[in-house]
């Protein structure tokens, strides 16, 4: 039986989706747009500025949804003590990475609302490692720590652009260029932060003279804690790096990224936005991640290298009944059949047959 392998950001998604309902994730369906209010009130937390909007015949402005999470916050009611595991699989509207023009693009993740505690918090980011060891085995997860940074930064007492300013150096590791911000200031811890990536264990223990108090502590003993469990677990493939930065507007806590072998940019992204709950009038607390499945289209390996195994040319005077049966013996014996009257232009196809009198199929 002839086979072909589906495209990659097929496969990707049918494992995925087994992948997360193996660990209790429900489907979370939504309608295709929502009003534009919610995305223009957020977006700082939107990927992409563009957003596809239209006037509904009541005279509201709409938008088709450039992103799911938002949706899903809007669209749940959250018991206190309950958690909701919700995964997607949804089509989002959006600036493509890889054509810069507006997109179709199907957007997979999941996410986890309510009483999010320490095994709610390493179960999303361990199986944000498995649904990057299912695209690639060769992958990395990045961790990050929003209070980490934070506190670093702070510590500095940065105002107003000047702020922004040096969280864009960590995120681009330019140390020079908060030297230069911050004249005069001991930046040392900065530039330790910045400079620190690889294993989880190695780097936690290199910050720990740079966040000996207060809240820098805190959080690196958080991240600690994370990392143990991560790693008492068998999760494989995670290093931290700070120069993983959100919208502090939105995130705090754990962030991390995703990366796989042939793509420049991460392909997954996610952490904890307790922040954008608080936004939007929640209480609870929340941690997700979402995969760009576009950028999922630049792997090699996916093509199928003929659009159909065998083209069954026929003319007029076939009886369709034995031509019918002629593609049923064909298509049972393994791969696919096109019967048409002449090959279109174009048209890849691995065997060329011709349906004859008595319902013969010959080499054409």
């Amino acid at each position: 039986m002839t086979e072909y392998p589906l495209k990659p950001e097929e496969r990707v998604l049918f494992a995925l989706r087994g992948l997360y309902q193996k660990y209790g994730y429900s489907q979370f369906k939504m309608s295709k747009f929502e009003e534009y209010d919610l995305y223009a009130r957020n977006k700082d937390f939107l990927i992409s500025d563009g957003v596809i909007t239209f006037t509904d015949t009541d005279g509201r402005l709409m938008a088709l949804k450039p992103d799911v999470t938002l949706s899903i916050i809007k669209n749940t009611r959250h018991a206190p003590g309950d958690v909701q595991k919700l995964y997607y699989s949804e089509n989002v509207y959006r600036i493509s990475g890889s054509t810069r023009s507006f997109k179709e693009i199907m957007q997979t993740g999941l996410e986890c609302i309510g009483d999010v505690d320490l095994y709610n918090l390493c179960e999303v980011i361990s199986l944000a490692a498995q649904s990057l060891k299912l695209i690639d085995p060769h992958y990395v997860l990045d961790l990050s720590h929003m209070g980490v940074v934070s506190a670093l930064v702070d510590a500095l007492q940065p105002e107003g652009e000047v702020r922004e300013q040096v969280l864009r150096c960590v995120a681009e590791k330019n140390a020079d260029g908060v030297r230069k911000l911050c004249p005069g200031q001991n930046t040392d811890a900065i530039c330790a932060m910045i400079a620190a990536r690889g294993p989880a264990r190695d780097v936690i223990e290199s910050m720990r003279p740079w966040c000996a108090d207060g809240p820098a502590r805190e959080a690196l003993a958080e991240l600690e804690r994370v990392a143990a469990v991560l790693s008492a677990t068998g999760c494989e493939g995670v290093n931290v790096d700070f120069s993983i930065v959100n919208d502090m507007n939105y995130y705090n806590g754990i962030v991390f990224m995703g990366y796989i072998d042939g793509i420049p940019s991460s392909v997954l992204s996610g952490g904890q936005y307790d922040k954008l709950m608080r936004r939007m009038g929640h209480a609870s607390r929340a941690v997700g991640f979402a995969i760009y499945t576009d950028l999922l289209e630049r792997l090699s390996g996916g093509q199928r290298p003929y659009d159909v195994d065998t083209v069954l040319l026929y003319d007029d005077s076939a009886d369709a009944a034995a031509l019918s049966l002629a593609i049923q013996k064909l298509t049972g014996s393994g791969g696919s059949v096109c019967a048409l009257k002449r090959v279109p232009e174009k048209l890849r196809y691995r065997r060329l047959l011709r349906f004859e009198e008595g319902g013969i199929a010959s080499n054409a």
